[in-house]
């Protein structure tokens, strides 16, 4: 989720809405608005709702108007029809491979849309309420097949799936918006604020090091601690570093919408795409919003379904790991619609927004998605742990380690950007020639303990001999 992002209007003295210089009185666009919601608005187009005007049934023109504004209200419109068709080739016998393609594009203008019916339900619930439910709403796809991948007992896939997109948010995301922001306006400086991003920083460090410590539990046993007996010290740590996650989720939430709002207010930045901007109001109402949130999300978990069940086959049939599809290619297919909205706002000089939706919804998913996945998983009686192994955790923290660095003096280039897209493609590389098979979570620790007796046995025989 990407933290409150406000544009601010002020209304000239003649009533032509126009940007305000600085320190000039400013008014609020949109409270509620996110700069999750904000990104994925510029993929939406305007409807024509002329010719259902003309419908005499008050009840059917309602209904036609919001399918109007659902359905076809954005410009991934064109892939809805991959959702059906996952649907009926399910039962019509499609090869598993075919129904895991369907199911991704389907999923595209899905999380478009989940974003904007959260902004409109946020015009009736208040800037506050429209912030907090952006806040669980955000990253419900990921949510969604992480949940269900767990009732599968496919621990390995929820993992890279979660460590995927925090991947692709902070190197993918970010780095591509960067490079073309940088790229369209060479003649003039990029700058943004940088005390969210430090806020954002601090939570996936904090993340990062409950990922750390149950792994390097393999390294600190000898060769007598059982191989049991680290993977429940591990379990345990990972539980309790959960709750401890979920609860500085809370205390973010409540720094973010509540008492350092400010911190997270858009900055103003004047320039071409700002002017004649309308006031923008809810196109469907409350109950209706409502309704249709529920039906979209009950979709999406059934294509979430139709991906975890066929991920394997797809990965045989393509010659491509399981890793590999689960942090490379899930996180740009269901991010795709913020992704693109992310690199717009890039261009229009906002990199405010740009920088909240890569480091809020990797926040989100550091700080949310994966403890939460760790209680639901407790609950179920599946043990899994925030232990993501070596090459995984590893390329996490690095990751983190590079954007920190890249975004410190609050200014962007193209350069920056690119030095971020190619460590992606690296980290893609790696995962693509990765074909060992999944890693079980006491692989560190038996691994390390083999080298301990080798180590001990060549020791033996230099002093023996």
């Amino acid at each position: 989720m990407a933290g409150i992002v406000q544009e601010q209007w002020s209304a000239a003295e003649n009533g032509n809405a126009t940007m305000t210089t600085k320190g000039s009185s400013r008014e609020l666009r949109h409270g509620g608005r996110t700069a999750h919601s904000m990104s994925s608005s510029s993929l939406r187009k305007k409807s024509d709702l002329r010719v259902i005007q003309k419908v005499p049934y008050k009840g059917l023109k309602d209904f036609l108007s919001n399918l109007q504004e659902v359905i076809l209200g954005t410009k991934l419109a064109i892939l809805f029809p991959a959702i059906p068709a996952a649907i009926i080739g399910t039962y019509c016998g499609f090869s598993q491979p075919w129904i895991f393609g369907l199911s991704l594009l389907g999923l595209t203008p899905l999380a478009e849309r989940v974003s904007f019916l959260t902004e409109q339900l946020a015009f009736y619930t208040g800037p506050t309420l429209g912030g907090l439910l952006n806040a669980t709403c955000g990253n419900a796809t990921e949510l969604i097949i992480a949940i269900l991948a767990l009732t599968n007992h496919k621990v390995a896939v929820v993992k890279y799936s979660l460590l995927g997109s925090i991947l692709s948010n902070l190197l993918l995301v970010l780095g591509t918006s960067l490079f073309c922001g940088g790229i369209a306006n060479l003649r003039r400086e990029q700058r943004f604020d940088r005390k969210q991003a430090d806020v954002n920083f601090f939570l996936l460090l904090m993340g990062l090091l409950c990922h750390l410590l149950p792994m390097l539990f393999g390294y600190v046993g000898n060769g007598e601690t059982s191989a049991d007996l680290i993977a429940d010290m591990s379990l345990n740590l990972s539980r309790a570093s959960s709750i401890v996650m979920l609860i500085s989720y809370i205390a973010y939430l409540v720094f973010q919408l509540w008492t350092h709002r400010q911190l997270f207010d858009a900055q103003d930045q004047e320039d071409e795409f700002d002017d004649n901007v309308e006031e923008e109001t809810a196109v469907i109402g409350f109950w209706s919003g409502f309704v249709w949130l529920v039906g979209m999300t009950l979709v999406i978990a059934l294509l979430s379904e139709y991906v975890v069940a066929t991920i394997e086959e797809a990965s045989e049939s393509w010659g491509l790991s399981v890793s590999f599809i689960s942090i490379i290619l899930l996180p740009i297919v269901g991010n795709a619609a913020e992704h693109a909205g992310a690199i717009i706002f890039a261009f229009k000089n906002k990199l405010d927004i740009s920088l909240g939706v890569a480091l809020g919804s990797a926040t989100q998913i550091g700080l949310f998605v994966v403890p939460l996945t760790i209680i639901v998983a407790w609950i179920l009686g599946i043990n899994m742990d925030l232990n993501f192994n070596l090459l995984e955790t590893g390329s996490l923290a690095l990751s983190i380690i590079i954007t920190a660095f890249t975004l410190q003096d609050g200014t962007s280039h193209y350069m920056k950007g690119l030095v971020l897209l190619l460590c992606y493609i690296i980290i893609a590389i790696c995962f693509f020639v990765d074909k060992l098979p999944q890693k079980q979570p006491n692989a560190i620790h038996l691994g390390h303990q083999l080298m301990n007796n080798v180590a001990a046995a060549v020791g033996e025989g230099v002093f023996s001999s």
